[in-house]
């Protein structure tokens, strides 16, 4: 049934956008994209269910960028249609049939309720162990902040405090130790697993150093003047807490909209990024439409243009060097040998550099590579729902919300070829590992 609604929708919108009917293609996939995500949600009672993230996140900016409200965008070759509809259906397809949703016959199996949350009336279940969180929140908290320390006295700025500089943040980077500095982001989650886990049970001084620690962590960005790096904290922290709890309240959900709003007014300000330089890069049709609208729909809609720019002006595949490029980012290898990265980005406007998910997976391989990528994150987001209910670990949890988040920003970047993707990764897998020990040791 899903599936159905699906391709019809998408079907629709393609001839709807070729009859030049924008707004009804677009509002066409956006509710295709609101009814697969209520669809799993009702199955599994789980808020944050990954492939309802994924089909929120994905078909619904797909929609939005059907509305063409820029001068930047054009009609979407058939092969970006192609493109986009194999990467979800692709996704949707191998999650239903390893869930045994589906059978390779084409029949329905079993229908398992992935349980959304872990606890009983505040008590975790099945053994979780709070174990560890805190030291993991002060150790990454005092090196992300001892690294940006370090990057602020080597370069002689800190970017919140430069004024008429649009671009200080882009050159805002220690090669190697930026990717401590970042680290930050995971800081606030960890920060949630804490008091989650801990329930009251530790004394005040070690309740306010954590608290102090979270506040710290979410302070960096800002120094930083990352928009999107406090944007994923926030998102990594709200994740976890719902993982947990199987709910966010709504009243905390408006407070931290409206804080987050204002966070990204200051931080827009603080990169000298103003209406008039925003307006004028994002060629809007109607020059008198909000930058608060403006703003959010460019950096939603722009990527799947780039997607489309790309399949149009592409001249020969990378073979995989694209997507490894965090292989030879954080092993070095791209100083030694820079045409293992001279692969130049193709974008239809040079300020506007974000990308989907797929990018490079077809900058790779073509509609294959889509095809690949889109399988491989339906088993891993198979898996991971599979062990939602029986994680013992807390930081598994934090796992999952970075899976979640990248979902979720699927219009955005295209994350599994970003070193700092993986640098994260492999910062949790550390704290995951240290967690057990100490588990066991308790």
């Amino acid at each position: 049934m899903d599936m159905a609604v699906y391709g019809g929708c998408h079907a629709a919108a393609f001839l709807l956008d070729r009859a030049g009917l924008c707004w009804p293609a677009g509002f066409c996939l956006m509710g295709a994209a609101l009814w697969l995500y209520i669809s799993d949600y009702r199955r599994s009672g789980c808020l944050v269910h990954l492939r309802g993230l994924f089909s929120l996140f994905w078909i619904g900016g797909q929609g939005v960028a059907c509305l063409k409200l820029s001068r930047l965008q054009v009609p979407w070759s058939p092969i970006t249609w192609i493109c986009f509809f194999l990467a979800y259906s692709v996704f949707y397809l191998t999650f239903a049939w390893l869930s045994g949703e589906i059978s390779l016959g084409g029949k329905r199996g079993r229908n398992p309720a992935w349980p959304a949350a872990r606890t009983q009336g505040g008590k975790p279940l099945g053994g979780v162990s709070g174990a560890g969180l805190f030291e993991c929140l002060l150790g990454v908290t005092a090196v992300s902040l001892a690294a940006f320390c370090f990057e602020a006295w080597y370069l002689g700025y800190i970017p919140f405090l430069v004024r008429g500089v649009p671009h200080a943040y882009s050159y805002f980077h220690v090669t190697g130790v930026h990717y401590f500095t970042v680290s930050c982001v995971l800081a606030p989650a960890l920060g949630v697993l804490f008091f989650v886990t801990d329930r009251g049970r530790s004394g005040q001084a070690k309740r306010l150093l954590a608290a102090a620690a979270v506040l710290i962590a979410l302070a960096i960005p800002i120094l930083c003047v990352s928009r999107f790096q406090l944007i994923l904290a926030v998102a990594l922290a709200v994740f976890v807490y719902i993982l947990w709890e199987g709910s966010f309240p709504l009243a905390w959900g408006a407070g931290l909209a409206v804080l987050m709003v204002a966070a990204y007014a200051v931080l827009t300000v603080a990169r000298s990024h103003d209406v008039a330089y925003l307006n004028g890069i994002f060629e809007m049709k109607n020059e008198s439409t909000p930058i608060f609208i403006t703003q959010p729909y460019m950096y939603i809609a722009n990527n799947y243009e780039n997607f489309n720019y790309l399949v149009e002006h592409l001249e020969q595949f990378a073979w995989g060097m694209r997507s490894l490029f965090p292989l030879w980012a954080l092993t070095g290898l791209k100083f030694v040998m820079p045409s293992l990265a001279n692969y130049p980005i193709l974008v239809n406007k040079e300020e506007l550099t974000t990308v989907t998910l797929f990018y490079d997976a077809y900058y790779d391989f073509g509609a294959a590579g889509v095809i690949l990528l889109s399988g491989i994150l339906g088993a891993v987001c198979f898996l991971l729902m599979r062990k939602l209910s029986r994680m013992q670990n807390p930081v598994d949890y934090l796992f999952y919300a970075q899976i979640g988040v990248y979902l979720s920003l699927s219009f955005f970047t295209t994350w599994f070829s970003n070193p700092t993707t993986w640098f994260y990764l492999a910062v949790t897998a550390a704290l995951w590992l240290y967690c057990r020990i100490r588990r066991g040791r308790g």
